[in-house]
Protein backbone atom coordinates (compact mmCIF):
# COMPACT_ATOMS: atom_id res chain seq x y z
CA UNK A 1 0.00 0.00 0.00
CA UNK A 2 1.34 3.46 -0.89
CA UNK A 3 1.85 6.17 1.70
CA UNK A 4 2.00 9.86 0.88
CA UNK A 5 5.41 11.10 2.01
CA UNK A 6 6.49 14.65 2.64
CA UNK A 7 10.08 14.37 1.43
CA UNK A 8 11.24 17.48 3.26
CA UNK A 9 9.97 16.46 6.70
CA UNK A 10 12.06 14.13 8.89
CA UNK A 11 10.64 10.62 9.20
CA UNK A 12 10.59 10.81 13.02
CA UNK A 13 11.22 13.87 15.13
CA UNK A 14 11.57 13.65 18.91
CA UNK A 15 11.21 16.99 20.58
CA UNK A 16 11.99 17.69 24.25
CA UNK A 17 10.80 14.23 25.30
CA UNK A 18 10.80 13.24 28.97
CA UNK A 19 10.07 9.63 29.91
CA UNK A 20 8.94 8.82 33.43
CA UNK A 21 7.17 6.23 35.52
CA UNK A 22 5.17 8.39 37.95
CA UNK A 23 7.65 10.83 39.48
CA UNK A 24 10.66 8.68 38.52
CA UNK A 25 12.33 10.22 35.46
CA UNK A 26 14.11 7.73 33.18
CA UNK A 27 15.34 10.19 30.52
CA UNK A 28 14.67 13.89 30.04
CA UNK A 29 15.05 16.50 27.27
CA UNK A 30 15.51 14.06 24.39
CA UNK A 31 15.56 15.87 21.04
CA UNK A 32 16.71 14.09 17.88
CA UNK A 33 15.70 13.36 14.30
CA UNK A 34 15.48 10.09 12.36
CA UNK A 35 15.71 10.66 8.61
CA UNK A 36 14.04 8.54 5.94
CA UNK A 37 16.22 5.53 5.11
CA UNK A 38 18.27 5.78 8.31
CA UNK A 39 19.27 2.75 10.28
CA UNK A 40 19.03 4.60 13.56
CA UNK A 41 20.57 3.06 16.67
CA UNK A 42 19.28 3.73 20.19
CA UNK A 43 22.29 2.92 22.35
CA UNK A 44 23.67 3.31 25.86
CA UNK A 45 24.52 1.19 28.90
CA UNK A 46 22.00 -1.08 30.60
CA UNK A 47 19.24 0.64 32.53
CA UNK A 48 19.40 3.87 30.51
CA UNK A 49 15.90 3.45 29.04
CA UNK A 50 16.57 2.24 25.48
CA UNK A 51 13.60 -0.14 25.31
CA UNK A 52 11.41 2.39 27.11
CA UNK A 53 12.24 4.94 24.41
CA UNK A 54 11.22 2.39 21.78
CA UNK A 55 7.90 1.90 23.59
CA UNK A 56 7.31 5.68 23.39
CA UNK A 57 8.07 5.66 19.65
CA UNK A 58 5.68 2.82 18.78
CA UNK A 59 2.74 4.11 20.81
CA UNK A 60 2.90 1.78 23.82
CA UNK A 61 3.78 4.44 26.39
CA UNK A 62 2.86 8.11 26.49
CA UNK A 63 5.64 10.62 27.25
CA UNK A 64 5.55 12.65 30.47
CA UNK A 65 6.29 15.70 28.32
CA UNK A 66 7.46 16.37 24.78
CA UNK A 67 6.43 15.25 21.31
CA UNK A 68 6.91 12.33 18.94
CA UNK A 69 6.28 13.50 15.35
CA UNK A 70 5.93 11.29 12.28
CA UNK A 71 6.47 13.49 9.21
CA UNK A 72 5.21 16.43 11.21
CA UNK A 73 2.17 14.63 12.67
CA UNK A 74 2.18 14.37 16.46
CA UNK A 75 1.55 10.77 17.49
CA UNK A 76 0.35 11.59 20.99
CA UNK A 77 -1.58 14.64 19.75
CA UNK A 78 -3.59 12.52 17.29
CA UNK A 79 -6.97 10.93 18.04
CA UNK A 80 -7.17 7.16 18.25
CA UNK A 81 -7.98 6.80 14.53
CA UNK A 82 -4.96 8.95 13.69
CA UNK A 83 -2.75 6.90 16.02
CA UNK A 84 -3.98 3.65 14.44
CA UNK A 85 -3.24 4.99 10.96
CA UNK A 86 0.33 5.82 12.03
CA UNK A 87 0.78 2.43 13.73
CA UNK A 88 -0.22 0.67 10.52
CA UNK A 89 3.04 2.03 9.10
CA UNK A 90 5.15 0.36 11.81
CA UNK A 91 6.65 -3.12 11.78
CA UNK A 92 7.97 -4.27 15.15
CA UNK A 93 10.33 -7.13 15.97
CA UNK A 94 10.53 -7.78 19.70
CA UNK A 95 13.50 -9.34 21.42
CA UNK A 96 11.97 -12.81 21.64
CA UNK A 97 10.77 -12.81 18.03
CA UNK A 98 7.34 -13.25 19.67
CA UNK A 99 5.98 -15.95 17.38
CA UNK A 100 2.94 -17.97 18.41
CA UNK A 101 4.31 -21.43 19.15
CA UNK A 102 1.02 -23.17 18.29
CA UNK A 103 1.02 -21.74 14.77
CA UNK A 104 3.15 -22.53 11.73
CA UNK A 105 5.44 -19.83 10.34
CA UNK A 106 2.94 -19.19 7.54
CA UNK A 107 0.08 -18.76 10.05
CA UNK A 108 2.22 -16.40 12.14
CA UNK A 109 3.05 -14.17 9.17
CA UNK A 110 -0.56 -14.31 7.92
CA UNK A 111 -1.98 -12.96 11.21
CA UNK A 112 -1.58 -9.21 10.53
CA UNK A 113 -2.69 -9.70 6.91
CA UNK A 114 -5.88 -11.44 8.02
CA UNK A 115 -6.54 -8.77 10.64
CA UNK A 116 -5.77 -5.57 8.71
CA UNK A 117 -6.44 -6.30 5.04
CA UNK A 118 -9.35 -7.58 2.99
CA UNK A 119 -7.15 -9.93 0.97
CA UNK A 120 -8.53 -13.35 0.05
CA UNK A 121 -6.94 -16.46 1.65
CA UNK A 122 -5.16 -17.39 -1.60
CA UNK A 123 -3.68 -13.89 -1.88
CA UNK A 124 -2.56 -13.99 1.76
CA UNK A 125 -0.92 -17.37 1.15
CA UNK A 126 1.08 -15.97 -1.80
CA UNK A 127 2.09 -12.88 0.12
CA UNK A 128 3.19 -14.95 3.14
CA UNK A 129 5.39 -17.12 0.92
CA UNK A 130 6.92 -13.99 -0.57
CA UNK A 131 7.68 -12.47 2.86
CA UNK A 132 9.24 -15.72 4.10
CA UNK A 133 11.31 -15.94 0.91
CA UNK A 134 12.52 -12.36 1.47
CA UNK A 135 14.05 -13.40 4.80
CA UNK A 136 15.52 -16.64 3.44
CA UNK A 137 12.81 -19.00 4.70
CA UNK A 138 11.25 -20.17 1.43
CA UNK A 139 9.86 -23.68 1.92
CA UNK A 140 9.50 -23.30 5.70
CA UNK A 141 5.83 -22.25 5.64
CA UNK A 142 4.57 -25.34 7.49
CA UNK A 143 7.28 -25.48 10.16
CA UNK A 144 6.49 -24.59 13.77
CA UNK A 145 8.77 -22.18 15.69
CA UNK A 146 10.05 -25.04 17.87
CA UNK A 147 11.31 -26.88 14.77
CA UNK A 148 13.73 -24.18 13.61
CA UNK A 149 16.81 -22.44 15.03
CA UNK A 150 16.85 -19.20 17.01
CA UNK A 151 18.23 -17.27 14.05
CA UNK A 152 15.48 -18.61 11.81
CA UNK A 153 12.84 -17.68 14.41
CA UNK A 154 14.18 -14.11 14.41
CA UNK A 155 13.94 -14.03 10.61
CA UNK A 156 10.38 -15.40 10.73
CA UNK A 157 9.54 -12.65 13.25
CA UNK A 158 11.00 -10.18 10.77
CA UNK A 159 8.83 -11.59 7.97
CA UNK A 160 5.79 -11.03 10.18
CA UNK A 161 6.94 -7.49 11.09
CA UNK A 162 7.10 -6.77 7.35
CA UNK A 163 3.76 -8.37 6.48
CA UNK A 164 1.96 -5.05 5.98
CA UNK A 165 4.80 -3.33 4.06
CA UNK A 166 5.65 -0.91 6.86
CA UNK A 167 7.59 2.32 6.24
CA UNK A 168 9.36 2.04 9.57
CA UNK A 169 10.77 -1.09 11.19
CA UNK A 170 11.51 -1.15 14.92
CA UNK A 171 13.83 -3.74 16.45
CA UNK A 172 14.40 -4.40 20.15
CA UNK A 173 17.78 -6.13 20.64
CA UNK A 174 17.35 -8.16 17.43
CA UNK A 175 20.53 -10.22 17.87
CA UNK A 176 19.97 -11.08 21.55
CA UNK A 177 20.62 -14.77 22.08
CA UNK A 178 22.05 -15.37 18.61
CA UNK A 179 25.50 -16.77 17.82
CA UNK A 180 27.83 -14.32 16.01
CA UNK A 181 27.20 -15.82 12.56
CA UNK A 182 23.39 -15.70 12.87
CA UNK A 183 23.67 -12.17 14.29
CA UNK A 184 25.77 -11.07 11.32
CA UNK A 185 23.28 -12.65 8.90
CA UNK A 186 20.45 -10.76 10.58
CA UNK A 187 22.42 -7.48 10.25
CA UNK A 188 22.98 -8.15 6.54
CA UNK A 189 19.28 -8.91 6.14
CA UNK A 190 18.30 -5.64 7.87
CA UNK A 191 20.56 -3.70 5.45
CA UNK A 192 19.13 -5.56 2.44
CA UNK A 193 15.54 -4.92 3.50
CA UNK A 194 16.21 -1.25 4.16
CA UNK A 195 17.67 -0.96 0.64
CA UNK A 196 15.03 -3.03 -1.16
CA UNK A 197 11.96 -1.74 0.72
CA UNK A 198 13.18 1.81 1.28
CA UNK A 199 12.18 1.43 4.93
CA UNK A 200 13.52 3.44 7.85
CA UNK A 201 14.87 1.25 10.65
CA UNK A 202 15.16 2.02 14.38
CA UNK A 203 17.18 -0.48 16.42
CA UNK A 204 17.73 -0.78 20.16
CA UNK A 205 21.01 -2.65 20.62
CA UNK A 206 24.18 -2.77 22.67
CA UNK A 207 25.96 -5.15 20.26
CA UNK A 208 28.99 -3.25 18.96
CA UNK A 209 29.36 -5.37 15.81
CA UNK A 210 25.79 -4.49 14.80
CA UNK A 211 26.09 -0.84 15.77
CA UNK A 212 29.09 -0.32 13.48
CA UNK A 213 27.92 -2.66 10.69
CA UNK A 214 24.45 -1.22 10.14
CA UNK A 215 24.04 2.09 11.99
CA UNK A 216 24.37 5.37 10.12
CA UNK A 217 22.75 7.53 12.81
CA UNK A 218 22.21 7.14 16.55
CA UNK A 219 21.32 8.62 19.90
CA UNK A 220 23.34 7.76 23.02
CA UNK A 221 21.35 7.67 26.27
CA UNK A 222 23.24 8.07 29.55
CA UNK A 223 21.81 6.35 32.64
CA UNK A 224 23.71 8.57 35.08
CA UNK A 225 22.70 12.04 33.85
CA UNK A 226 19.37 10.65 32.51
CA UNK A 227 19.61 12.41 29.19
CA UNK A 228 21.17 11.99 25.75
CA UNK A 229 24.84 12.85 25.46
CA UNK A 230 25.43 12.35 21.72
CA UNK A 231 23.75 11.92 18.35
CA UNK A 232 25.21 10.97 14.98
CA UNK A 233 26.80 8.17 12.97
CA UNK A 234 28.32 5.67 15.46
CA UNK A 235 31.44 5.31 13.31
CA UNK A 236 31.86 9.10 13.40
CA UNK A 237 31.28 9.19 17.18
CA UNK A 238 33.98 6.55 17.65
CA UNK A 239 36.48 8.73 15.73
CA UNK A 240 35.43 12.18 16.87
CA UNK A 241 33.70 12.09 20.26
CA UNK A 242 35.86 13.19 23.18
CA UNK A 243 33.27 12.05 25.73
CA UNK A 244 34.85 9.31 27.89
CA UNK A 245 31.48 7.56 28.39
CA UNK A 246 30.94 7.27 24.64
CA UNK A 247 34.52 6.18 24.00
CA UNK A 248 34.31 3.56 26.73
CA UNK A 249 30.99 2.23 25.40
CA UNK A 250 32.14 2.09 21.76
CA UNK A 251 35.54 0.51 22.49
CA UNK A 252 34.35 -2.17 24.93
CA UNK A 253 36.23 -5.43 24.63
CA UNK A 254 39.21 -3.84 22.89
CA UNK A 255 42.41 -4.18 24.84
Amino acid sequence: MEHQHSPNLPCIEISDLTMAYGSFVIQRNLTFTVNRGDIFIIMGGSGCGKSTLLRHLVGLKEPATGRVLYEGTSFWGADSAGQKALMRRFGILYQSGALWSSMTLAENVALPLGEYTSLKPAEIKDLVSLKLALVGLAGFEDFYPSEISGGMRKRAGLARAMALDPDILFFDEPSAGLDPISARRLDELILELRDSLGATVVVVTHELASIFAIGNNSVFLDAETRTMIAVGDPNWLLQESKDPKIQSFLTRGES
